[in-house]
């Protein structure tokens, strides 16, 4: 039960061609009917009507049990404040103390499209602004009329928020971000950022600092 207060908590406050952040055109499988869902999960999932965009809930069925926001044993062996991305497993960890993390599921980015070391976390925004990349647009030429920039939304390939990977004084052009596409966790579909559920990105920045190391592996 206190792991379980913990985590809705912080829930209740509110390359490269990897630089698009967006996924390709993947549809989610369709599922049956609406099973039962342990409700303290539904709620850590639920709608977030005060955002400045306001954020539906998670459709579970969408979303694999494993991949749940949860507080577990450190795996990762580094610091406090660490967050360290196992694309191998889909899994974000943030460190904390007393050998234990904060385990998110993500999304990662496709073959081809990752970047992998260690970095830092330069800044971060809310509803941040998206804008694609020279060579993204020569590529998708619809892409054309946000050359200078889409404003946060819904619709916004960052989604409610992003964290910026520095390595060595410079962009990565690497983020982790919020996306508002379930089935999209666990899986190796984006153009190469990592993303969490709108939910989960939203938690995590409330507990992530500036300057904060991030090891991506």
């Amino acid at each position: 039960m206190i792991r379980r207060e913990f985590l809705t908590g912080a829930a209740s406050l509110s390359a490269l061609a990897l630089a698009g952040c967006a996924t390709t055109n993947m549809e989610p499988t369709p599922v049956p009917a609406q099973p039962q869902f342990d409700p303290f999960y539904v709620n850590m999932y639920g709608p977030l009507p005060n955002e400045r965009h306001p954020v539906p809930a998670v459709d579970l069925r969408h979303l694999k049990p494993e991949y749940y926001r949860r507080v577990v044993d450190d795996p990762t062996g580094e610091r406090p404040g660490t967050l360290v991305v196992d694309t191998a497993s889909r899994y974000l960890y943030l460190v904390r103390e007393n050998r234990q993390a904060i385990r998110y599921g993500v999304g990662i980015g496709r073959a081809g499209f990752s970047w992998s070391g260690r970095g830092y976390i330069q800044y971060k925004r809310e509803w941040p602004t998206w804008t694609p990349p020279a060579e993204m647009i020569a590529r998708e030429p619809h892409l054309e009329e946000w050359r200078n920039g889409q404003p946060g939304g819904l619709d916004n390939p960052l989604g409610a928020r992003a964290l910026y990977i520095f390595e060595n004084g410079r962009d990565t052009i690497y983020r982790v971000h919020g996306s508002g596409e379930a089935w999209t966790i666990g899986d190796a579909v984006s153009s190469g950022c990592v993303r969490l559920l709108h939910q989960d990105v939203i938690d995590l920045y409330g507990r992530v600092s500036q300057g904060s190391p991030i090891i991506v592996a």
